[in-house]
């Protein structure tokens, strides 16, 4: 295990160092930088206090030199200021952090429990009227455009019924309190949700399906063994190995890709924070999210890997 452990630490860190080159040569390539921007916006500036800026930032170098200078800072634990708030970009980015991960977490906790309960009885009751209802589910969670369940949930339960509210995340003027904070994440929660149910749901059917028809699960029915034990020990086990790997894909993109649910409801999370640092050439912001939201994503394939040995005891990590 120890071996297994740090040989995949060893490719994270080769992944990531290979992410932050392209990542890096693809930013610096975008038309204009932060010293276009303020000349810009500042009529007074000469082609001389630009140059002279270019040399000051640093950006007249080449960008593969302007990369190992920001990998050597890096290294040492000095990510750079944003832009855009001329503070720390890792003093910046922790709050944003902070919310997505109770945004992102909360709704893939609800989105697993309710897919495996779902695909479960779905498989169990093949092509019947209940299996077709949770099938109905599991279509319109995929087909729904993410903007437009937003749009829906603000206009019933916000317009209309005005149980909640219908952006923001906290109310201003008033203490920072956990019921107030709470009350705001509940439709952001429930439309990350609906947007992931679907799939989980339908990968879990059809795995569950594929397993239920199985040789053992025969043996396993003919032997009496009680029907709740066939199902969670035996049948369940073994058909969420494949439905793992997309749960832990889906994670690392549920992160920071929540851009749409984010700027719907005024939420300031990582997947806001990335786009509008790459609008704003914010080059060190950018940088230093997409990094993270890639090492989330090798984390997650990580756990993925250690729950197939969990799963499965024929699997070996060594």
């Amino acid at each position: 295990m120890t071996r297994y452990l740090v040989s995949r630490l060893i490719e994270s860190v080769l992944v990531l160092l290979v992410m932050s080159a392209i990542i890096y040569g693809l930013i610096g390539l975008m038309p204009g930088d932060p010293i276009d921007l303020m000349a810009a916006s500042n009529p007074t500036f000469t082609a001389a206090d630009v140059e002279r800026l270019r040399a000051l930032y640093g950006l007249d170098t080449p960008l593969w030199q302007r990369y190992l200078n920001w990998l050597w800072s890096a290294l040492h634990l000095d990510f750079g200021y944003s832009r855009q708030t001329q503070t720390p970009a890792l003093t910046v980015m922790m709050p944003a952090l902070q919310h997505t991960l109770v945004l992102a977490g909360l709704a893939f906790l609800l989105a697993v429990t309710l897919a495996l309960t779902l695909g479960v009885i779905a498989a169990l009751k093949q092509r019947t009227g209940i299996d077709s209802v949770i099938n109905f589910f599991a279509f319109a969670g995929i087909s729904v455009p993410v903007f437009w369940c937003a749009l829906m949930l603000i206009i019933v339960f916000a317009v209309q019924l005005k149980w909640l509210p219908a952006s923001g995340m906290y109310t201003i003027g008033a203490p920072r309190e956990f019921w107030d904070t709470a009350r705001y994440m509940v439709l952001p929660v429930i439309t990350l949700t609906l947007a992931y149910t679907g799939g989980f749901t339908r990968y879990t059917r059809s795995s569950m399906v594929e397993v239920l028809r199985m040789d053992y699960i025969r043996t396993a029915r003919a032997k009496g063994v009680p029907p709740r034990r066939m199902v969670i020990r035996h049948a369940l086990r073994n058909a969420l190995i494949p439905v793992v790997t997309v749960m832990a894909l889906s994670f690392g993109t549920l992160l920071s890709g929540a851009l749409i649910t984010e700027t719907m409801f005024a939420q300031r999370g990582l997947g806001k924070l990335i786009y509008d640092s790459i609008l704003n050439n914010d080059y060190n912001m950018a940088l230093m999210c997409l990094l993270f939201a890639t090492a989330v994503t090798l984390l997650c394939n990580l756990v993925a890997d250690l729950c197939y040995a969990w799963l499965d005891p024929r699997i070996s990590i060594r």
